[in-house]
């Protein structure tokens, strides 16, 4: 049976506290499963169930006819606000899904975005969960130094990196693939995503007998808004020593 004690916590804070945020959103919102369109719509909304990312509600009106939607039971302590549903299609199910009928999410459904097999904005794929209209990436060029040790073994120095700047975020260094030491790199089986960069692979790293997991990941393919970054290496600053144009970074 599906585990939904999250989701039961969730409806019960949105029903008692309203979301943090909600915005109508323009773009056009689909979601595959089992090889269906099962979500169509035009008038989807961002909510901000918290302050950091927003996650995508949808009218009834945007489940597709290749989809069977069923409404369960109420969920228990949201005086019946909230719902329980089951979607399928395409031999799939799930239940990681909830009905809201309060005045701040009138008749709006959430579903749980890893629960389906893709989401799409307008044509684009996105991964993990939807992107923030107010964060921006910028990724700039520059001839600063940049040095990268480890328990005192050098692990990259270059003075061409390319700085990634996110939105509320610290700044992170992609360096070159011929500047790093590839001697204490070797690969890593973790993969995550993220909606702003795509795929991200990962290289655990060997120093002084010592392996230190998952300390440098790359993007091989990354999205169409972050391509500069393709192939190069970033160190995970809180872990590493940094010095940039000499100074050293605070961890």
């Amino acid at each position: 049976m599906t585990d939904t004690s999250d989701l039961t916590k969730l409806a019960q804070k949105l029903v008692a506290e309203g979301p943090h945020k909600i915005e109508p959103t323009p773009r056009r919102v689909r979601a595959l499963f089992g090889g269906q369109y099962v979500i169509d719509t035009r008038e989807a909304y961002h909510v901000w169930e918290h302050p950091y990312y927003p996650q995508f509600y949808v009218p009834t009106s945007a489940i597709t006819k290749d989809a069977n939607f069923t409404k369960n039971s109420s969920v228990p302590s949201t005086s019946d606000k909230v719902q329980f549903a089951t979607l399928s299609a395409g031999g799939k199910r799930t239940e990681r899904v909830l009905v809201f009928t309060t005045k701040e999410l009138p008749d709006l459904i959430k579903i749980d975005f890893a629960a389906l097999d893709q989401w799409f904005e307008e044509d684009v794929p996105i991964y993990q969960h939807p992107k923030d209209p107010y964060k921006r990436i910028d990724i700039l060029a520059s001839t600063s130094s940049v040095k990268v040790e480890l328990d005192g073994t050098t692990l990259a120095t270059t003075t061409s990196p390319l700085f990634l700047l996110e939105t509320s975020l610290r700044p992170r260094y992609y360096l070159p693939p011929t500047s790093v030491n590839w001697q204490v790199l070797s690969k890593s089986d973790t993969e995550t995503y993220c909606p702003y960069k795509g795929r991200a692979n990962y290289y655990n790293i060997t120093v002084n007998g010592k392996e230190y997991k998952d300390l440098v990941w790359y993007y091989q393919y990354p999205t169409l808004e972050s391509a500069a970054i393709a192939g190069h290496l970033c160190f995970y600053n809180e872990k590493v020593d940094i010095w940039v144009d000499g100074t050293k970074e605070k961890q």
